[in-house]
């Protein structure tokens, strides 16, 4: 979501920026993780818009009952824009685990992966 919304120079010019060291978290309401997805992506925009962070780079942990991340981010006063995010929506959302072995064929622009892993699908309102 980042990378959508940065220009080129901003992602060129981003790796100047001073990096602060942060966690942030959120609730997953009855293990449902379409929805702490959706509420992870409204906590980067909340940071990003609300509280001038730039979220740069995450390491995820899912809990039980929470989704909680150190995180790396920049003042986001200082980086250059190109398309702002609005909102996360629920149309189409999908998240679902991909199997061992099992090959998920990108889409334009993403890349197709083989599993074990994690996909997901997110409209962006821009």
């Amino acid at each position: 979501m980042q990378g959508i919304q940065m220009s080129e120079r901003g992602a060129a010019l981003l790796n100047g920026h001073l990096r602060h060291v942060g966690e942030w978290a959120v609730t997953i309401p009855t293990g449902d993780l379409e929805r702490g997805l959706v509420r992870w992506l409204e906590e980067i925009l909340y940071q990003g818009s609300v509280e001038d962070r730039w979220l740069v780079e995450s390491d995820l942990v899912i809990e039980e009952d929470c989704l909680r991340a150190q995180v790396l981010w920049v003042d986001a006063r200082d980086v250059e824009l190109e398309v702002e995010v609005k909102a996360i929506t629920l149309h189409d959302l999908a998240v679902r685990e991909v199997a061992e072995g099992e090959i998920v064929e990108g889409v334009e622009g993403v890349p197709s992966f083989e599993g074990p892993g994690w996909m997901a699908q997110v409209v962006l309102d821009i």
